[in-house]
Formats: C-alpha cells, sequence, structure tokens
C-alpha cells in the first residue's frame, strides 16, 4: 500500500475511539494495521447506532456510522483473548509488528500475558503505546474514562458555552469528542517519535498516553491566560478572550463568523464596514484595546453588519482579506466548493453496501500519496488469511 508509513505494521488492540483513531492515521500513512477484536462482539462501538450504513439493498446493516469513522484502512481479526490460543495469535502477531496501540485497563494485558514486558520478549524493538484515562501513575490510574467526564475533569467545559446568566448559558461539552481524537493524535505523533528514535538507536518504547493529561494540555492559551494572571477563564461563548473582534455576528439574513487577527486586519474590515475611524480611534486602534473594550465595539459591529445579508459581506471581507465564513451545517460542508476540490469525502467499496463514504485524511504528500482502497472491515473479515500468514 503506498504512503510513507508502507514499510511498517501496527497491532491494533485498542477500541472506542481514541486508539482506532490513532491506527487509522496510521493506516492512512500507509502502514498494515492488524485490528484484533473480540470474537463474536467486536469493537464496542460496532453497536453504537442508528445510524447504521444501508445495505446495497437499503436494509439496515451491523455497520454503525460511529464505528465506520475510525477504522479505515485496517483488517480485523476476530479471537478470544481469554484463551491459549487467542493469546497465541497475539503474539504470533507481535513478533511481526512496529508498533502496537491498545487502551485496555491497566493490569488487563499483562493477566493474558499480552503485555508490554511479554510482547517485548517476543520483539525487543517493539514500539508499545498504551491509552488509558488516567495514566500508568496517579490515585486514578485503574479508573475507567471516557471523553466526556474527561472534557468536563480536564477543564475544557469550564471555556465551553455561553457565559453564566446568558440564555442558554452552562457547561458544554464539545460537539464531537475531542479529547479521544487528540489523545489519539498525540498517540500517533508519538508513536511516530518512537519510530524515529529506534531508527537511531534500534531500541523500542513503552508510551503511556492519559486522556486527562490531553484534556490539560489541550488548554493551551487558557491554561497560560490563568497561569500569568491568576484569574480563572470563563466561559464567553463564541468571543475569543484574547482576539477581538472575533466572534458570530449577526448580518441582515443571519449570521456570520468574523476573525480578525491582527490590526492590519482590524483597519480593513472597519473600511469595508464604513467606518474606518475606528481603525484611528485609540479605544479600538489596537488588539489590547479592543479586548478592554469590546462593550462599545461589539455592538457597533453588530449594527453595521446588520445593514446587509450574508453574501455581501462574504464577498467584500474576503475581497479585503478579512477572515470571515458563512456558519455551515454538516451537510453544507461537504457542498462547500473548497472541501470538493480538495477530495475531503471519498467512497470506497464495501462488501455490504456497495461504497461506503468516508471522511479522509487531511494529509497530502507529493512523494509518497495516501491512497484509500480499504472500507472499515466486517468483524474478522480478515481472520483466515491473517492466520494463514501466521501458520496457524
Amino acid at each position: 500500500m503506498p504512503g510513507p508509513l508502507s514499510h511498517i505494521r501496527v497491532l491494533d488492540l485498542s477500541r472506542i475511539m481514541a486508539g482506532p483513531w490513532c491506527t487509522q492515521m496510521l493506516a492512512d500513512l500507509g502502514a498494515e494495521v492488524i485490528k484484533v477484536e473480540r470474537d463474536g462482539v467486536g469493537d464496542d462501538t460496532r453497536r453504537w447506532g442508528p445510524p447504521w450504513l444501508k445495505d446495497e439493498s437499503g436494509a439496515d446493516t451491523d455497520e454503525s456510522g460511529y464505528y465506520l469513522s475510525v477504522n479505515r484502512g485496517k483488517r480485523s481479526v476476530a479471537v478470544d483473548l481469554a484463551s491459549a490460543e487467542g493469546q497465541e495469535v497475539v503474539r504470533r502477531i507481535a513478533a511481526t509488528a512496529d508498533i502496537i496501540v491498545e487502551n485496555f485497563r491497566p493490569g488487563t494485558l499483562e493477566r493474558y500475558g499480552l503485555g508490554y514486558a511479554d510482547l517485548k520478549a517476543v520483539k525487543p524493538d517493539l514500539i508499545f503505546a498504551s491509552i488509558t484515562g488516567f495514566g500508568a501513575t496517579g490515585p486514578r490510574r485503574n479508573d475507567s474514562a471516557y471523553d466526556f467526564m474527561i472534557q468536563a475533569m480536564g477543564g475544557l467545559m469550564s471555556v465551553t458555552g455561553e457565559a453564566d446568566g446568558q440564555p442558554g448559558g452552562g457547561p458544554q461539552k464539545v460537539g464531537v469528542p475531542i479529547v479521544d481524537i487528540m489523545t489519539g493524535m498525540y498517540t500517533c505523533i508519538a508513536c511516530l517519535a518512537a519510530l524515529a528514535n529506534r531508527e537511531k538507536t534500534g531500541q523500542g518504547d513503552q508510551i503511556d498516553i492519559a486522556m486527562l493529561d490531553v484534556s490539560v494540555a489541550m488548554l493551551a492559551n487558557q491554561a497560560m491566560n490563568y497561569l500569568v494572571s491568576g484569574k480563572a477563564p470563563t466561559r464567553r461563548g463564541n468571543r475569543h478572550p484574547n482576539i477581538q473582534p472575533q466572534d458570530v455576528f449577526p448580518v441582515a439574513d443571519g449570521y456570520m463568523v468574523v476573525a480578525v487577527g491582527n490590526d492590519e486586519q482590524f483597519e480593513r474590515f472597519a473600511t469595508v464596514l464604513g467606518m474606518p475611524g475606528w481603525a484611528e480611534d485609540p479605544r479600538y486602534r489596537t488588539n489590547a484595546a479592543r479586548v478592554e473594550n469590546l462593550s462599545t465595539l461589539h455592538p457597533a459591529i453588530c449594527a453595521r453588519l446588520q445593514t446587509a445579508p450574508l453574501a455581501h459581506w462574504l464577498e467584500h471581507l474576503t475581497a479585503a482579506k478579512v477572515p470571515c465564513g458563512p456558519i455551515n451545517t454538516v451537510p453544507m460542508v461537504f457542498d462547500e466548493p473548497q472541501v470538493r476540490v480538495r477530495a475531503m469525502k471519498q467512497e470506497l467499496p464495501h462488501p455490504l453496501a456497495g461504497a461506503v463514504p468516508q471522511v479522509v485524511s487531511p494529509m497530502r504528500f507529493a512523494a509518497a500519496p495516501l491512497v484509500f482502497d480499504r472500507a472499515p472491515p466486517l468483524l474478522g473479515a480478515d481472520t483466515e488469511a491473517i492466520l494463514a500468514e501466521l501458520g496457524l
């Protein structure tokens, strides 16, 4: 399979979202990914529907949309890890693998004789990445976790949503499982770094990724705002805490997003709105002044933008190189001309549906282009073939 990782084999012992997101990224990059699933049951997300993929007659299959979102490009082997036979299959695959990604509760794989020390004995230069809710150390190391609870515990929900006292105010989670996704991405980066280090040293590594750690790291500027000021960040709706004007604004026929990022952009923005004097007004001339005086600037912007429809502002602000955009629904995203040109949605052959839509990787390589030709596998679809390859 093409791609920069076409020489790499990955043993995927993960399920749900974070681990499979990581291994799907590795598969997109060309790695051979063998997904080991519970015999007769499979990944938990196989049952996380509706919606379900339709077969060629229009009837529901057992393939959930959730499962289909994170398992592209993989091969599926169905085994019973509690059995000696299943454990031997995993050891045989591990002996040929470069990377293992797992997200069992701490100690589970060790009970099966499939922990890092066990499999390192089989493959000394193995890269073994473990994803857990809280990491391998600390008082909660043995506790289970899901994205929603970690968004809450990690502070993300304290800075997401409308401000208290406003309509719809109160803590909100992000509309996608963002901690799971970012945990998968951090794990993928860690695996690639370990591969690069193995090229230099010949040694593998053991990687410990905690969802709570990732959530804390994701606080980014909000965390640093607190650490340098001592003031806890609060929910501000769509208003950026450090840069203004950046918000959702009403226009004559709906809403739009404006994301002014510097003083030069603000000068052009003010000119398009017919208010060039704003750029010289000491209350608004600099970003710091605009943040301090947002209570007067924001309503003034709203008043100007409501004098014309969305299409007018998109045309003129875009021409002036002021970052702005419509607020697309998900169907509108896939109709967006730029998204179409970039081929972010592709159809892959599927044994039940004929074809399955996929939102593919955003990574583009000139020398090693990515190819998307393997749909998320049916449960155990490759068991016989892989066992034969292993001589079992």
